[in-house]
């Protein structure tokens, strides 16, 4: 945890204020007993009124000074508690920006959210009892025993015996409960994840009617972290009752013994008063201590989940090279590029190929062929493992990141939405755009009849995913959304499989004319979708099999010939 203190730093002005105004509020307790002494045995015992309100005057006036500073150290160490809390949950997004697919797969999503929320809540809070407690609790120990032998040693003496019980009776809880709240995290982690799984696939959980399925999944994750999270409390609920225990118990024996030594006028009744405070604020503040170990135990776990996170490599990194340096042609090239996603079995084999500027060139083959794992490595969403991607003759690797994105614009078949208006969904990309060119990437993507239908047209407020949208208007939606930006290189990931084929023909219309000085490479199920591509690329097992027009890979490609067979009919059709 000591890691996480550099978020603290910016901070420390108010971060030693807390403890310093703790400091001052400590002081007026500790001088508490001692004033509450002198009345009992110079004003109530010796009849002196006067005396009372005299010193019950400092009395209260030493309760408004700790006031002032539990007050002050409150607001302080809050202050700091909370900006430190904002600055790491700032820095675990920004490092989770970073990361490439294969990074998100190793952390999963719902493990992620966990993370950024209640990880960093536990360490925050820890951060704020720190600042108060772990300076208020032993102060008030140290002190309180001080005076609690220069009042009496002999009474003092059983503190000795009690302080070490009370510790190891603590180590022994905190040594048993300590690996329970890392299995706490975990547990809460699967929750989260099959709660995001179901929320997200709830149109597939309704058509199969597997709602008792989920149900069950969830039950068993949700007992799993019952049981887990019941245990630790369970152990470290033992410790408030022992030490309590411990507390009165000290108490009872200080009242026997002080009882004694009073009838033989060796201690005077307030003496013992201000003993009985002090023994009760040296084991309170250890109690205390007990409290805040317990949270020890969460906040070191929790910290140690955030520190994965922020130690985590990102697998793609960025070229540090001018923004500016980035695709202008948009001329693509792969030179015996192999890839695979887990390190053993290829999806792409010596893909080799070359799209010119202002070409459109499809991909077409089977479902697994590597068709999406190929366009993916242009952007540089996975790496590489051999060969060359190239864009404008130069490696993608050597391209500052966000210039290299900037260049292409993608359209992902699975229509990815943001919640806010249609025209923040679509200038997502450019959020400087004017309302005129946003119409116009509508109406290229055939969904600006669809949106000014709508009761509020482009400031029409879209549910989570764009839910209130249908899967075709979803697809036209992010197909404007990249033709705005007007990029180089244009990927299609069968981004139109979910509108009919009257839309699709207008669509591909529209970019020939909007996009013609860009390159575009189309992934799709539909043959009709690329029989006008300047150049289709048949793949089949991750490798390059046949390469031409339509009417070249018709009288050269079995596998295009069967595949055309397959959804359109005879291949004499094509003659006609």
């Amino acid at each position: 945890m000591r890691r996480l203190a550099i978020f603290l730093k910016p901070y420390w002005a108010a971060a030693l204020l807390g403890p310093l105004l703790m400091l001052l509020e400590v002081s007026m307790d500790l001088l508490q007993p001692k004033l509450m002494a002198d009345i009992v045995d110079h004003g109530v015992m010796a009849g002196d009124f006067g005396h009372i309100r005299r010193v019950g005057g400092w009395m209260l006036l030493t309760s408004l000074i700790g006031l002032v500073g539990g007050v002050g150290c409150s607001v302080f160490s809050t202050i700091a508690a909370q900006r430190f809390g904002a600055d790491v949950r700032q820095a675990l997004f920004r490092k989770v920006q970073t990361f490439s697919f294969r990074n998100l797969e190793e952390i999963h999503p719902g493990s992620l959210i966990i993370r950024l929320t209640n990880d960093v809540s536990q360490v925050q809070m820890f951060v704020q009892m720190l600042l108060r407690v772990m300076v208020r609790a032993p102060f008030l120990a140290v002190g309180s025993l001080i005076l609690a032998f220069v009042i009496n040693a002999r009474l003092a003496l059983i503190l000795v015996v009690v302080i070490p019980v009370l510790f190891t009776v603590v180590y022994l809880i905190m040594k048993k409960g300590f690996p329970l709240f890392s299995q706490v995290q975990q547990k809460l982690d699967r929750i989260n994840t099959v709660l995001q799984e179901n929320l997200s696939g709830i149109r597939v959980v309704k058509a199969f009617v597997r709602s008792g399925h989920e149900t069950k999944r969830f039950t068993k994750a949700n007992d799993e972290y019952m049981g887990v999270s019941l245990k630790a409390n369970i152990v470290m609920a033992t410790m408030t009752p022992v030490m309590f225990l411990l507390l009165n118990g000290s108490i009872v024996t200080v009242l026997w013994l002080g009882g004694n030594l009073f009838w033989e006028n060796s201690l005077q009744i307030g003496d013992l008063v201000a003993f009985i405070n002090y023994v009760t604020q040296v084991l309170s503040s250890l109690l205390m201590v007990g409290m805040m170990l317990m949270n020890v135990s969460r906040a070191k776990a929790s910290s140690d989940r955030i520190h994965e996170v922020l130690d985590m490599e990102p697998e793609i990194r960025s070229k540090q090279v001018p923004e500016a340096d980035c695709i202008t042609e948009g001329q693509i090239g792969f030179e015996q590029v192999y890839f695979a996603y887990d390190g053993e079995e290829w999806v792409l084999k010596d893909v080799s190929f070359t799209a010119r500027p202002g070409e459109t060139v499809a991909l077409l083959g089977a479902t697994g062929s590597g068709k999406s794992s190929l366009v993916n490595l242009i952007p540089r969403l996975y790496e590489a493992q051999r060969g060359q991607v190239l864009l404008d003759g130069v490696n993608v690797k050597d391209y500052e990141l966000k210039g290299l994105r900037k260049g292409i614009g993608m359209v992902l078949q699975e229509a990815v939405l943001f919640s806010g208006t249609i025209r923040d969904n679509i200038c997502f990309g450019k959020p400087d755009a004017s309302m005129e060119e946003v119409e116009q990437a509508a109406r290229a993507a055939q969904a600006h009849d669809f949106i000014i239908s709508m009761p509020q047209g482009y400031d029409t407020e879209l549910g989570q995913k764009g839910v209130n949208l249908s899967g075709g208007q979803k697809q036209r939606i992010s197909i404007a959304r990249a033709l705005l930006v007007k990029p180089a290189v244009l990927i299609f990931d069968d981004s139109t499989s979910a509108v009919d084929l009257g839309t699709e023909s207008r669509i591909q219309k529209a970019l020939k004319e909007l996009m013609k000085q860009s390159t575009s490479l189309i992934i799709a199920q539909r043959i009709s979708s690329v029989l006008d591509a300047d150049r289709i690329l048949v793949l089949e097992d991750g490798r390059i099999v046949s390469s031409g027009t339509h009417l070249e890979l018709m009288g050269s490609s079995e596998v295009y010939r069967e595949i055309y067979r397959s959804q359109l009919g005879e291949e004499d059709v094509i003659y006609a």
